[in-house]
């Protein structure tokens, strides 16, 4: 946003470039900013209507407000001032700039200019905060545009080292409140109202409610932006239009907090903890396919009193604490209102089709000769923005008035065959029939494919599913075809092109599949290219490839998760039990055996013939979470079965790791059986060993090292652990290397070798770091406060101490044992400077993530960690 310290964004958040010009005059050279503005990957923010007459000011204020640099075109009008107005929307564009956002100004020469504009010009090279350049045509103005931007970007990118931006720098892609790549139109009021609602605090949680294609997605996330202010703690965004289970409501939540479940703690206690304190607001979007799942909010903010909930649903929740708030259509002009510009101006629904439109074609402006038809269009889809976003996209093949009168040929017909529907949701799937109806035929078969995707999908995936479709080959052409009619989107994450549909249009384009009785044939082809992903993939969990390949899964998570309830929904479950195996690394790291959990207890529930493998693949991660929290003599029972069903099926690999997982099941039970544990992990640690799995053996020697330190050895504690890492520093294993390092460190400082602790936690800390792993940073920020404070620096010791404290508490973790390690020696650094320890302790309240990590760390290894810590 202007004015906010300047932050390099990544393509998923592109910065926006709001032109200002008249627009007759200066049509060639619009198109050339245009051009500028994309060439660098920035988003264009181009309003027509802003320099014409009664221009809605309150209209380019809102594009103003959402963009983060001025750039000004000028050359011999100063532009139409209305009545009742004293100066024109050109000049009023750039007063209404915010004082801090960047200026970029353009003047075309000219031997004669309006004197208004010449005044303007004179102001303006006055403003300080202002670029002015000359220009002779559009080529010219293109080339500067676009060099000044990179230059612009470049200082603001020397600033933000400077300045050091380390919230941005930290936060989860997953949970980042999303970047509009348009521009909100019309919703200021809504905007201000839900806020007032949160703002107040009575209400634990505040329901968007309306149909498909109303905007409240897209409110939700403006609110989430307006409200920053009353949330210090943080907003978290959680998509759920993929989540079909309501017992994947708190997995989902977990992951977009960064709550790993490893199955140690009960994750609605883990959540409660995560939350409690602390003043966050959660928007939980398309909540309406799992409403069941509602009650678990309320037990959420029973306690947590400080937190805040934002939903979005076609439905009401019926809850206690719910306040409802009904999503408005657009205003659309008022029926027998003059067709002139000037009242169409007055609507924003109006304002949002020439917005699309002009998007889709740049030249297309709003003129009394098509401003009847727009007003047309706008009335009959009632204000809805989908509908009339897809309308608008249009205009690139139909006028307004082409458009206007299929809408008003086809449209009663469509709402007709779907009267079953209430009113608004008609209008949408009736304009979405008719949208589609203008694609060839092997496109509109390409969308309905689409449906079977998840969040966002690459076009090798596309392609892959396209195998034996009638548009096979045409996946490119299709594709880029369904983007102009606005009824796929594109966009970068991580450098990756990806696209995606709306939750609606997915909703729609798999009613058609299901209609067609292709829905299962199309999520078997889905299932199968994600399954190919996997095999493809997963041997990199085990070795150098690592952190690359749970980025990479991470990225297609949604997908993931569809992928496996296709073949559970279609009783491929055997595929199922293979591909969720086969993950079994990737579910550890990222912490998500609450999900699988789901789908495998699904799996057993139906009761159909499966395989012994599947069978033992699918009670061992049921018995998962059951070892840690629930630790009984049936559950190493159970897992017991397991080893049984694994070696019978010929899977000695499986068989070994369950045969450890029972072990650690044992030392879990209230009178642990440690001999008998310890014999079964050297059992598997050897035989793993022997078949090739070095993580399965490493992080096995961590459990035989665990054992150790329950004994009381702490010289062999350390030997397992040590061997544990070399196994993984060996084989390129980061997760189970920080696992290990941790506890090696922990020992040491034990025993009083700080500066053999102090090397370990820098290497876990930067491990940690890699692997985007917010547990292992804790872990070492606390090695590294016992190392500062035995060393008497109390004031990096305290400091340290609570940025470790606030990241365990965000993410649900405690510990007592890693606790008690570096609080002993913090408690002998406050008893002999106080004073240094509560100033550190204050100031570590203060820091975020990668603040701290860079509190902790010495150069080289600071500038490493900001390096990494810019991908985050």
């Amino acid at each position: 946003m202007a004015g906010a310290s300047p932050v390099i964004r990544t393509p998923d958040q592109r910065i926006r470039v709001f032109v200002s010009s008249t627009l007759r005059e200066l049509q060639e050279e619009r198109r050339a900013a245009r051009a500028a503005i994309e060439r660098m990957r920035l988003a264009p923010v181009m309003f027509e209507l802003g320099a014409r007459p009664h221009p809605p000011r309150s209209l380019y204020r809102s594009y103003l407000a959402q963009s983060d640099v001025f750039v000004g075109i000028y050359w011999e009008s100063y532009g139409w001032v209305a009545p009742e107005e004293e100066i024109s929307g050109l000049e009023d564009e750039y007063d209404l700039a915010p004082p801090g956002m960047p200026k970029l100004i353009y003047v075309k020469a000219s031997p004669q200019r309006d004197e208004r504009l010449q005044r303007l010009i004179a102001r303006i090279q006055r403003d300080d905060t202002a670029a002015y350049l000359p220009f002779e045509d559009p080529a010219q103005l293109e080339d500067q545009i676009a060099a000044d931007l990179a230059t612009l970007l470049a200082e603001r990118f020397a600033q933000s080292q400077r300045d050091s931006e380390p919230a941005e720098a930290g936060a989860s892609l997953v949970s980042r409140v999303p970047v509009p790549y348009t521009v909100t139109i019309g919703r200021e009021g809504d905007i201000a109202q839900v806020r007032e609602l949160l703002g107040r605090g009575e209400d634990r949680v505040v329901s968007l409610i309306g149909p498909g294609g109303i905007g409240k997605s897209r409110l939700a996330i403006e609110v989430c932006r307006a409200t920053e202010d009353l949330f210090p703690d943080g907003t978290y965004f959680v998509g759920l239009e993929n989540v079909l289970e309501p017992g994947l409501l708190l997995p989902t939540i977990a992951y977009a907090l960064g709550i790993r479940d490893n199955g140690e703690a009960v994750l609605e206690e883990r959540i409660s903890r995560a939350l409690a304190t602390r003043q966050v607001l959660l928007a939980l979007d398309n909540f309406e396919q799992i409403v069941d799942a509602a009650p678990v909010l309320v037990r959420l903010f029973t306690v947590a009193p400080t937190a805040s909930f934002l939903v979005t649903s076609r439905v009401v929740l019926r809850i206690r604490g719910e306040r409802v708030y009904e999503v408005p259509a657009l205003p659309a002009p008022e029926a027998g209102a003059p067709g002139t510009t000037e009242r169409a101006m007055r609507s924003p629904a109006v304002a949002l089709f020439v917005d699309r439109a002009q998007a889709a074609k740049p030249v297309f402006t709003l003129t009394d000769d098509n401003a009847g038809a727009v007003m047309d269009i706008c009335r009959r889809l009632e204000g809805l923005p989908l509908a009339i976003e897809l309308a608008a996209a249009k205009v690139r093949m139909l006028t307004p008035h082409a458009i206007a009168e299929r809408l008003s040929s086809s449209l009663p017909l469509l709402t007709a065959a779907v009267r079953d529907l209430p009113e608004r949701h008609r209008t949408v799937r009736a304009t979405l029939d008719w949208s589609v109806g203008l694609l060839p035929p092997e496109q509109r078969e390409l969308l309905d494919d689409l449906g079977v995707f998840a969040e966002r999908f690459t076009l090798d995936a596309v392609e892959a599913i396209g195998v034996g479709r009638v548009w096979e080959g045409q996946a490119i052409d299709g594709v880029t075809a369904l983007i102009d009619a606005s009824l796929v989107k594109q966009t970068e994450v991580d450098g990756r092109s990806v696209l995606s549909l709306l939750a609606i249009v997915r909703e729609y384009a798999l009613g058609r599949l299901r209609e067609k009785g292709d829905a299962d044939l199309m999520r078997a082809a889905h299932a199968d290219y994600y399954t190919a992903l996997v095999v493809r993939l997963s041997p990199g969990l085990r070795g150098p490839d690592q952190a690359s390949a749970v980025a990479h899964l991470g990225l297609e998570l949604a997908n993931l998760r569809a992928a496996i309830r296709h073949l559970v929904y279609t009783d491929r479950l055997d595929a199922a039990g293979d591909f969720a195996w086969g993950m079994l690394i990737f579910w550890w790291i990222m912490g998500l055996f609450g999900g699988v959990r789901v789908w495998m207890l699904e799996l057993l529930e139906k009761e159909k013939p499966i395989t012994q493998h599947t069978r033992a693949v699918a009670w061992f991660f049921a018995l998962w979470g059951e070892m840690w929290q629930r630790p009984a003599p049936e559950v190493v029972v159970g897992l017991g079965e397991c080893v049984r069903l694994f070696t019978e099926s010929g899977d000695e690999d499986a068989a070994t790791m369950a045969q450890a997982a029972r072990a650690t099941a044992r030392v879990q039970l209230p009178d642990p059986d440690l001999d008998t544990a310890e014999a079964e992990l050297v059992a598997a640690v050897a035989r793993l060993q022997e078949l090739g799995n070095a993580w399965g053996a490493a992080i096995s020697e961590v459990s035989l090292g665990r054992i150790a330190w329950l004994r009381g050895s702490l010289d062999r504690a350390i030997e397992h652990f040590e061997r544990a890492g070399a196994t993984a520093a060996a084989g390129g294993d980061l997760f189970t290397r920080v696992v290990a390092s941790n506890q090696i460190g922990r020992l040491l400082m034990v025993r009083g070798s700080v500066d053999e602790a102090e090397a370990v936690f820098v290497r876990t800390l930067l491990d940690a770091v890699r692997l985007h792993h917010e547990e292992g940073v804790a872990y070492g920020l606390e090695g590294l406060c016992a190392v500062a404070a035995a060393r008497g620096d109390g004031h990096r010791a305290g400091a340290l101490s609570v940025a470790a404290a606030s990241i365990r508490h965000r993410v649900g973790v405690f510990d007592v044992e890693a606790f008690m390690v570096h609080a002993l020696s913090l408690d002998s650094a406050r008893e002999a400077d106080p004073g240094s320890v509560a100033e550190g302790e204050r100031r570590g309240a203060e820091l975020t993530l990668a603040e701290a990590v860079t509190l902790a760390l010495a150069e080289p290894e600071r500038s490493e960690a900001a390096e990494l810590l810019r991908h985050w």
